[in-house]
């Protein structure tokens, strides 16, 4: 299969936190080399978005049909999406279940905002990276072992260091869009949002 040609600074994963009082990690590349940042208030936040062409933010980016605001209290908790999450095995919490209603307040005004400038913005999910991946989530020596692996397989090199999980989460998010812009993505959609997952591509680490 003939990949098609893609600039990897092109692109940004975001994980993003529900409150501008904790860090959101941000990951792009620059130079053959993978970068990270912390960043809180969403004016920087912003500064830094508008200037990538495709956004991953691991936050939900929609609400399930039956439902007119996060608030709202109703039977309505799931998304097509997230069912079929569900369906792959592959644990989450509802957008309705505590600090997650900040969340996804949050992450949908930045995707009206990006997409108001023409900027392609998805929902990701850095757990069901690595799931797919046989990767325990919390695992950061693993994880970025598993990082180091796939870098060098685009000719990107990361810095060996300590990184925050929330950097981490970045990370994932940043690879799944590669993945998606490179056909070896599952696009979960439905009629009321969609989150990208990648598709196996290695044996288990």
């Amino acid at each position: 299969m003939k990949l098609p040609k893609i600039e990897l600074e092109d692109f940004l994963g975001i994980d993003l936190a529900g409150s501008p009082k904790k860090p959101t990690g941000l990951a792009y590349i620059k130079d053959k080399v993978l970068l990270t940042q912390l960043v809180y208030e969403d004016e920087l936040l912003l500064e830094k978005a508008v200037k990538f062409k495709y956004v991953y933010i691991d936050a939900p980016l929609s609400l399930p049909y039956g439902r007119c605001d996060i608030e709202q209290r109703n039977e309505y908790h799931f998304r097509e999406c997230d069912l079929k999450l569900r369906e792959l095995k592959i644990k989450f919490f509802p957008i309705t279940l505590g600090g997650m209603r900040k969340l996804t307040e949050r992450g949908m005004k930045l995707r009206d905002f990006l997409i108001a400038k023409d900027i392609e913005v998805y929902e990701v999910f850095p757990g069901a990276f690595y799931d797919v991946y046989h990767v325990k989530r919390k695992d950061k020596k693993a994880i970025l072992d598993f990082f180091k692996k796939f870098l060098y397989s685009l000719g990107v090199f990361i810095e060996n260091r300590p990184y925050t999980q929330d950097e981490l989460d970045s990370i994932s998010c940043l690879l799944t869009g590669i993945l998606q812009k490179t056909g070896l993505a599952l696009e979960l959609k439905g009629i009321d949002g969609c989150i990208i997952i990648p598709k196996p591509l290695f044996n288990k680490p």
